[in-house]
């Protein structure tokens, strides 16, 4: 699924913010602000994959960056869905919407720059600790 803010359900925005905080905030330890506020800007896209209990299995947000580049973050999978190429499907459909055009950067924790690898990004500064976990900035370039 994808939607901007506008277009989410009230219960659906529910069960991603539920996700985000399981993972980001219980799971990894980091009691830190998960809602920046970037969530409900315009140009923010949402995409997610149910699973079939209802719950959110991955979600993913797209927001536009200054210069006309993107930014992928929150990529999250929950636990009980880890390692079926959850997060690789959402990457594929949000390059797919970004399109070719558009440099598109991220901040990826260190243990899962392999993945984005796969879709062309590369490391592009050095490591930073981001609440208590080892992050590396990664860039893709427009093609």
């Amino acid at each position: 699924m994808i939607a901007t803010f506008a277009d989410l359900s009230a219960a659906d925005l529910y069960r991603l913010l539920k996700l985000r905080c399981d993972v980001f905030v219980v799971e990894q330890h980091c009691p830190y602000p998960e809602l920046d506020g970037r969530d409900t800007e315009p140009g923010t896209l949402h995409l997610w994959l149910d699973a079939p209990d209802g719950t959110v299995a991955a979600y993913l947000r797209v927001l536009d960056e200054p210069g006309g580049g993107a930014r992928i973050g929150r990529v999250v999978t929950a636990a009980s869905h880890r390692g079926q190429g959850l997060a690789a499907r959402l990457l594929s459909a949000a390059l797919e919407r970004i399109g070719p055009g558009r440099e598109v950067v991220l901040d990826a924790q260190t243990g899962a720059t392999g993945v984005y690898a796969r879709f062309g990004f590369a490391v592009s500064g050095p490591a930073f600790d981001d609440e208590g976990v080892e992050h590396v900035p990664m860039r893709r370039p427009a093609s």
